[in-house]
């Protein structure tokens, strides 16, 4: 995406994630019949995806930390039924969003993070990284090869 020469760092990594979770939103409402749009306006996705934004800057912490227990004896599973619950609150926010019912809610909160996390893999705009390094021969021993060397 080529940023306006006066656009500020910050605006432009926001502009970027809200049109990724534009997308992700789209695609969850494009693959399951369960989450749809009521308007066929231009501005329904990025007004939801806006929304959903919002709710996960400002609410999204105050659920993690309410459900912190559940959390830890989940290993963080739990985090899903938050994230369709926000999903859930978006669309009850929102006439123009429909959610059939939760188990929608968690299909559409599950497609809509793993297209969000493929996305931003792929234009390099959230913390996640992807490498892979080639490397020829094996690696160099500290021992001077006096045992398994494991590589991290």
């Amino acid at each position: 995406m080529a940023a306006h020469p006066n656009m500020q760092p910050g605006a432009k990594r926001f502009i970027q994630r809200w049109l990724i979770t534009t997308l992700a939103v789209l695609v969850a409402v494009f693959l399951l019949p369960g989450l749809h749009f009521t308007d066929d306006g231009i501005w329904t996705p990025f007004v939801t995806s806006l929304i959903l934004g919002v709710l996960n800057a400002f609410i999204r912490p105050i659920m993690m930390f309410m459900a912190l227990p559940l959390l830890v004896f989940t290993l963080g599973l739990f985090t899903l039924v938050i994230n369709a619950l926000l999903l859930y609150f978006v669309a009850w926010l929102l006439p123009v969003f429909e959610v059939d019912s939760f188990g929608w809610a968690f299909l559409g909160s599950l497609l809509i993070s793993i297209v969000s996390v493929a996305l931003n893999i792929l234009t390099g705009t959230g913390n996640s990284r992807v490498t892979f390094r080639h490397r020829r021969g094996p690696p160099p021993s500290d021992r001077g090869g006096g045992g398994p060397v494991i590589d991290v």
